[in-house]
């Protein structure tokens, strides 16, 4: 793991030597909790990591069981935060934003950003100025970026992120951060690494706070910094799975091939079954004939078969657990249910949950996302953020709809709606119902427009044949 120490930094002011050294205090305290929540959204997780020594008998430490809980508890609910761009108040978004948002693939940026908000809790967008796009955004997760919260201003009071790492001399398996940027109210401060001593070289600016915004998941007043969709109590019960698949499949190697007995035989007979035992069970004949000591005839019999039932009940039962945990459906986790649905409706019921959830992680991200888009337009511009005019603050994030119903679905309820409102029909809302993304709706526009086009020059042709003939 990635450990910060800066020492003493030339160049940075007593109140931001003391803000830096809290900034590295708190990324190196996480670091541990984050590698751990990285382990279970991997799957990473071994039988000694899960083996209470109730369970599991030992000496079956190299048996690997997967387990894709962690992941799918992250990604299901991010796939439901589909961003979709900026809108402004008059409907249409800004030209200046939209140019921001394609230069810095500002879409696929959100979608990984969003992986790694709920992974860990939180994830920190960063602005800098740029000479060819106006302003750079990346996003950075916990494990190469920390903050710290001010709670009278209510957002973040200065933060740091790494930037660049280069490989450890002493150690080539191992890499260290290399140029780090400090973030406060008046200035980015990049430290850079010369020589095991680090150096500062401050880029003021007149945002008036720092240029670097949280996304946070499930904040509360003492945590403002997020809850991990991957807390405690789930990843007890990725542990309990694991240990109930791993003693399933102990239990079906004995199970399959049940123990078998044999009562009075002679040694003779005795050592030649134990002679080739897969012989003796996979198809030869066992004939015995009467024991000339005890002038009785050998016994022959095997134990009862043991059942799976009770695994996959438990198994059945762990997945209940984690999918109302969760907001995932029990089908989601990869347990069959029952009692699947049967319609759509029914299949919407099933994912209110989780439905419900991504409306809170999309509100959440979009009072940020709209943090991010103001600074971006003040960067783009080199104006402070109350020099921004009206039009430029009323932009909001718009979102798809995070129940993803079905087209027909959608295209019915668009339909129903421009027959009451004829002019819902000319929108690209109404395009967006209907099922078409932005580029399509792009394409359709521009059609339109040469159609028409074509049809005011027909007309113009059909007006002057007409005078013509006169």
């Amino acid at each position: 793991m990635t450990q910060l120490n800066f020492g003493r930094v030339e160049g940075l002011t007593n109140e931001e030597q003391t803000n830096l050294i809290e900034l590295s205090q708190a990324y190196n305290y996480h670091q541990s909790r984050n590698a751990t929540k990285d382990k279970y959204y991997e799957g990473h997780i071994t039988l000694n990591d899960v083996n209470i020594g109730i369970a599991l008998p030992n000496g079956i430490s190299k048996l690997s069981v997967g387990c894709s809980w962690g992941q799918k508890a992250v990604d299901v609910l991010a796939a439901r935060s589909m961003f979709d761009g900026f809108v402004g108040t008059n409907g249409v978004s800004s030209s200046v934003v939209n140019s921001i948002i394609e230069s810095n693939q500002f879409v696929a940026q959100y979608t990984k950003a969003c992986r790694d908000e709920l992974k860990y809790g939180c994830v920190f967008a960063t602005l800098s100025a740029d000479a060819d796009v106006g302003c750079k955004i990346r996003f950075h997760s916990p494990a190469t970026a920390a903050a710290l919260w001010s709670g009278a201003q209510g957002r973040i009071d200065c933060g740091i992120a790494i930037i660049d790492t280069m490989r450890d001399e002493k150690d080539k398996d191992k890499w260290r951060p290399h140029i780090v940027n400090l973030y406060t109210d008046n200035a980015v401060i990049v430290l850079t690494a010369v020589n095991n001593k680090w150096t500062a070289q401050r880029h003021p600016h007149k945002m008036g706070r720092p240029l670097m915004e949280a996304m946070t998941w499930n904040a509360t007043s003492n945590k403002p910094f997020g809850r991990s969709r991957l807390k405690r109590p789930i990843r007890a019960m990725i542990d309990d799975y694991v240990r109930i698949v791993a003693n399933a499949t102990i239990a079906l190697e004995f199970d399959t091939t049940p123990q078998k007995y044999l009562l009075g035989v002679t040694d003779e007979q005795y050592d030649a079954v134990i002679s080739d035992k897969f012989k003796q069970y996979a198809g030869s004949l066992l004939v015995a004939t009467m024991n000339p000591e005890t002038g009785s005839n050998p016994v022959f019999g095997q134990l009862t078969q043991g059942s799976l039932s009770p695994h996959v009940e438990k198994m059945r039962m762990t997945a209940t657990q984690f999918s109302a945990a969760t907001g995932l459906t029990v089908t989601d986790v990869g347990v069959i249910n029952d009692a699947n649905p049967t319609s759509s409706d029914a299949i919407l019921a099933q994912s209110q949950t989780l439905v419900l959830m991504a409306q809170q992680l999309n509100a959440g991200n979009g009072d940020a996302l709209k943090t991010i888009a103001l600074m971006a337009q003040a960067i783009a511009r080199n104006v402070a953020l109350n020099e921004l005019t009206d039009e430029e603050r009323g932009i909001i994030a718009h979102f798809k709809n995070p129940a993803m119903p079905s087209v027909a679905v959608t295209a019915d309820a668009a339909i129903k709606i421009a027959s009451a409102r004829q002019e819902f029909a000319s929108t690209d809302t109404f395009l967006e119902m209907i099922g078409f993304d932005q580029a399509d709706i792009r394409r359709i526009r521009a059609q339109e427009q040469r159609v028409r086009g074509q049809q005011v020059l027909t007309e113009i042709d059909s007006e002057n044949n007409g005078e013509s003939m006169d």
